[in-house]
């Protein structure tokens, strides 16, 4: 017996001697020869030695070590399966009982398996069934263990499916959830999961809890759930560990609270590095940047430790890039020379300083520097690109993120979103609310909202009011573009229902939802209900008017033609009112062709405006109207001697998964000659049908036959024919026109929805038409 420990203790320290799987298979040989082998404790820790050496790699030689093993024990067992890939552990699992029937798998041999199959979530579902065969559904321990299998794949729904399945969760898979759910984005669920934690009788705090939790209440910038927390901590005598007063610090300046970080901050004797940042960050978040860069200076002098990554991400004005370019820049170069700028959260950072001061090249370059690209650093390109209105490079990159094997989370949806609801793309907004349902991502109020504008701006309102309607949770903003959907589809009382809606719930309306009920009653016709409304403002809701809502009663007013009541009220408004009422005063004198207050109108934006050019355009369209040619003319000519150009006008359209754009007259389309062809056949069966041209749309001083002409090309006319050659019978046609869509295109298209029996959608610069059998939604308002 003495003789066989003095061999074990041999060939232990051999074992952990060996530096390479060859040694390993030298000693194993040795034993083999000598007779030693097998010996448990000697194969248990040269199975180990296999897998710290190899990794899955070693599977192979880890198996057939196993195998040699007579009478293997529980323990081998559980360290083979922590070494095995995935495709090895579950065959083994499901032969035990006929290889080993004396081995009976544990909680700690599930959890093993669990384990291993982190990096192989295809595994997962074979795994679970093994374990509710096995009757160790219900165990905590194998429970947290898949939890947290499903969470590190992004399978957020499955994770709690396993947790609702305990009846008696430990402190330890709450936390395992909680954590998981953060590291998901999933933030609403997470705070919920809290609460339930609160609400149980037998769940116990502990301080990890709280750290998990606080960041979730920080994202949701909701100083409610955090203080909940915070109380709690107290309560339970929780509330002093380091990494909790640096999450409350964290919390609180997210939520606004900059005092209560800063009470924190100062309540520390000694504080490290990870609360510097956390309050460097704080002041950052909040625009004190004066505070963020003293912080840092004196974090420099304090001998703390040198900065860290952290540090940068917290220091780089993010949230109040507008004045601290220089900053900005300042830190991306001390990030280089201190070698911070191959750190993915830096890079991220300064990829969204740079997109957010609109210097698009050098987020691209700290995007494309980055040596391994996060999740984060894709939404921050992604997000940039479309906030900046370059929609389709953003909705490129989507697509090469994709073409990574990377899932989108909630960021990178809300991106995409918003790009389809400025291109109009209703067929990509879709296909991204496809990959929502498919990765299953968390609706959140975010995801909700950007869903329902860019349904509501893709010209399905239905969509986005049934979305709406089935948010449990709606913030202001979900409101705000409800509401603003309805008025730009000419619903203007649907808009002022939703309103009232929005006080019963007790949500304070804010100065966006007046300019978005205001453009509701305006596109609708509700003068005095929009009076009503902008009276109501400040007296009920204490919402200071500001330029926008002057602008928006003066165009509810001309565009109902009581320009003398318009131009009254101007006279009310205070100077900041600016050009805005002006604008709106000489849109609605084009509508109703008063030339005399136009000029009045114009002359006070050339003086507020003198570099916008549209102005000159509605002035010159004023007179041309009037058929004043010369005075129209001379208008031109001043624009021109100003050097200033007036915005082509372009209508796009979307078939299938490409979009097609057009311009006036435009002969570059491949199917140019089928589409002029069919627009001659269709003005033919509209002359037929009573349809005149509205040749003021031309607005020169040519002959009648020649502006018929002009107008016949118009870019969304092409659309129109393009749309109806590439599409079936009865398929709805939708076009985006940059500019307000002409007056005898209007009519025009109303002729053709009744002719091809074609519902057909514009989205113009201000509003949708929705033409039905020779009717407009606009009411021709």
């Amino acid at each position: 017996m003495a003789v066989r420990r003095h061999h074990r203790a041999l060939y232990l320290g051999l074992i952990s001697a060996a530096t390479t799987l060859h040694h390993l298979d030298q000693i194993l040989a040795h034993s083999i020869v000598t007779g030693y082998h097998p010996d448990l404790i000697t194969a248990t820790t040269l199975l180990r030695r296999f897998s710290d050496l190899g990794g899955t790699a070693a599977a192979p030689r880890a198996l057939r070590l196993f195998s040699s093993v007579p009478d293997p024990d529980l323990f081998l067992l559980n360290v083979l399966l922590r070494s095995l890939p995935p495709s090895s552990a579950l065959p083994l699992i499901c032969s035990l009982p006929r290889h080993y029937p004396h081995l009976r798998p544990n909680s700690f041999t599930y959890a093993a398996v669990a384990s291993a199959a982190s990096n192989h979530p295809e595994a997962a579902p074979p795994l679970h069934a093994r374990i509710i065969v096995d009757g160790f559904a219900n165990d905590p321990f194998v429970a947290s263990a898949f939890a947290d299998l499903y969470l590190n794949s992004s399978q957020v729904s499955l994770a709690e499916k396993v947790f609702d399945g305990i009846p008696d969760p430990d402190t330890v898979l709450w936390n395992t959830l909680i954590s998981g759910l953060v590291k998901n984005c999933s933030f609403s669920r997470a705070g919920s999961v809290f609460q339930r934690m609160t609400a149980s009788n037998s769940a116990r705090f502990d301080s990890t809890t709280l750290a998990v939790v606080l960041p979730a209440a920080a994202e949701l910038q909701d100083l409610n759930l955090g203080t909940l927390v915070h109380c709690s901590g107290i309560k339970l005598g929780l509330a002093s560990p380091p990494h909790v007063v640096t999450g409350l610090i964290s919390m609180y300046s997210k939520c606004g609270d900059i005092p209560a970080a800063e009470f924190l901050f100062e309540e520390v004797e000694y504080p490290d590095l990870i609360a510097y940042n956390a309050m460097i960050s704080g002041y950052s978040i909040n625009g004190h940047i004066e505070s963020s860069v003293g912080l840092f200076k004196e974090l420099l002098v304090s001998g703390v430790g040198r900065s860290n990554s952290s540090t940068m991400v917290g220091l780089i004005p993010v949230f109040s890039p507008f004045g601290y370019e220089l900053l900005a820049r300042s830190i991306h170069g001390f990030a280089v020379k201190s070698g911070f700028d191959v750190n993915s959260a830096v890079s991220t950072a300064l990829t969204t300083v740079y997109c957010r001061l609109n210097d698009m090249e050098a987020a691209r370059r700290a995007f494309d520097s980055m040596p391994e690209k996060s999740m984060a650093s894709w939404n921050a390109m992604i997000s940039g690109y479309a906030q900046n209105g370059l929609t389709a490079t953003a909705i490129s990159l989507f697509r090469e993120m994709q073409a990574c094997n990377l899932r989108p989370n909630q960021i990178t949806v809300t991106s995409i979103l918003s790009a389809c609801a400025q291109l109009g793309a209703l067929s990509m907004g879709k296909w991204v609310h496809q990959i929502i349902a498919e990765e299953d991502l968390e609706l959140n109020v975010f995801v909700s909202t950007a869903l329902i504008d860019m349904y509501a701006k893709c010209g399905s309102i239905a969509e986005a009011r049934s979305i709406f309607d089935d948010m449990e949770d709606k913030n202001v903003v979900s409101w705000n573009v409800m509401i603003s959907g309805y008025g730009i589809h000419g619903r203007g009382l649907e808009s002022l229902k939703l309103f009232e809606a929005m006080r019963s719930a007790s949500v304070a309306p804010t100065g966006v939802t007046f300019v978005s009920v205001l453009c509701a009653c305006s596109h609708g016709g509700l003068v005095e209900e929009g009076r009503a409304i902008f009276e109501s403002m400040k007296r009920e809701h204490g919402v200071e008017p500001r330029p926008e809502h002057y602008a928006s009663m003066v165009d509810l007013l001309g565009r109902a033609g009581r320009l003398g009541e318009a131009l009254e009220f101007i006279k009310t408004t205070p100077e900041s009112a600016g050009a805005g009422v002006w604008g709106a005063l000489l849109g609605a004198c084009m509508i109703h062709k008063e030339s005399e207050l136009a000029r009045h109108a114009a002359r006070k934006l050339f003086e507020l405006e003198p570099e916008n050019p549209g102005y000159h355009v509605l002035l010159s369209n004023i007179h041309s109207s009037k058929r004043n040619y010369l005075e129209a003319a001379m208008v031109r000519e001043d624009a021109k001697s100003r050097k200033l150009a007036k915005t082509p006008g372009c209508t796009l359209i979307e078939v299938g998964d490409a979009v097609h754009t057009f311009t006036a007259g435009d002969r570059s389309h491949p199917q140019s000659t089928a589409i002029h062809s069919l627009l001659e056949k269709l003005t033919g069966k509209m002359i037929e049908a009573g349809y005149r041209a509205e040749t003021e749309a031309a607005l020169y001083d040519v002959e009648e036959e020649e502006k018929e002409q002009m107008v016949k090309v118009h870019s969304e006319r092409l659309a129109i024919a393009f749309g109806l050659l590439s599409t079936g019978p009865g398929t709805e046609i939708r076009i985006i026109k940059n500019l307000r869509v002409c007056l005898d295109c209007h009519q025009a298209t109303k002729f053709i929805s009744k002719i091809t029996q074609r519902v057909i959608v514009v989205r113009d610069a201000t509003r949708f038409h929705h033409f039905r059998d020779g009717v407009c939604s606009c009411g021709d308002y």
